[in-house]
């Protein structure tokens, strides 16, 4: 499975979805002007890992900002992880935030709660 690999841009994360080197991260800052058109080959690949996925997987979010419309997506993501933890496999999302931002902390905790994934919570100074 090819590597996905998308250079961040003002308004768009970076993401690395590398299967062959276990890396699946999002990271940045996520307001694209067209979310789903930004968003739709992440998605696509995220499904066809989920055909042939690793024993372990390890998604890494360490975002600075998102707006409502990269929340739903997100969501999706979640829910297409949370599909592979629920067929057996093991799945931890790594929730990374900036020590004095309690919203983006807040926010991985809300998503924890809507989900049946294991969260892991890390701070960084800023």
């Amino acid at each position: 499975m090819a590597a996905l690999k998308i250079e961040p841009g003002d308004d768009t994360p970076m993401v690395i979805l590398d299967k062959e080197h276990n890396k699946f991260e999002i990271s940045g800052k996520s307001m694209p002007a067209d979310v789903r058109s930004f968003y739709q080959p992440v998605l696509d690949w995220v499904s066809a890992y989920t055909d042939d996925p690793l024993d372990k997987t390890i998604f890494d979010f360490k975002l600075i900002y998102f707006n409502t419309s990269s929340s739903k997506i997100f969501l999706d993501i979640f829910m297409m992880l949370e599909e592979l933890s629920e067929a057996g496999k093991e799945v931890l999302v790594r929730w990374h935030s900036a020590e004095p931002d309690e919203d983006m902390q807040d926010a991985g905790e809300e998503y924890a709660e809507m989900t049946e994934l294991q969260f892991e919570f890390h701070t960084y100074e800023f």
